[in-house]
């Protein structure tokens, strides 16, 4: 799978609390479910929960939030073009400690798509399927967040598997 190290990749980049202290960032994939079609092909989706943990994080929300929203239209588009996956596909918990840090807790619906072909007499080979890919408005190679005059995040865009 490789969507759990893409996004904790991206946000740890995109993010100077999450560089500075990376234990503080959990990612764990929970309700996987493994779906095949039962036809000739061994090809399979991965269908699961990413949970994305961030613990005692002093920084600015809203720039984890919008660097996640960049990920998530390159990796998983859908939970944002489609409304039914709008309600459910991504959603948070936030725990207040003090004034000064939380512990924020990131659902995200995500699936991955695996193609399994034969190469030669008893060798398989894998390859994650990417996601399709529409044009962004936001497409730059890099960007960065600014509440203000503070910069809150900075990353590069998302970029699919080879």
């Amino acid at each position: 799978m490789y969507k759990h190290d893409s996004l904790r990749q991206h946000l740890s980049a995109a993010t100077p609390d999450l560089q500075r202290d990376p234990d503080k960032f959990l990612v764990f994939a929970d309700e996987g479910q493994l779906v095949a079609c039962g036809t000739g092909s061994l090809s399979f989706e991965y269908r699961f929960t990413l949970n994305v943990i961030l613990t005692d994080y002093a920084g600015n929300l809203d720039g984890v939030m919008v660097a996640l929203l960049a990920w998530i239209a390159v990796h998983q588009s859908e939970l944002l073009n489609n409304p039914e996956l709008r309600k459910t596909g991504i959603s948070f918990e936030v725990d207040y400690h003090s004034h000064h840090s939380v512990d924020l807790s990131l659902k995200l619906s995500l699936t991955e798509r695996i193609i399994v072909s034969n190469k030669e007499q008893g060798r398989l080979q894998i390859k994650s399927r990417p996601e399709p890919q529409a044009t962004l408005d936001y497409a730059a190679p890099f960007w960065a967040l600014y509440e203000g005059d503070n910069k809150i995040a900075e990353w590069a865009t998302p970029q699919t598997p080879p």
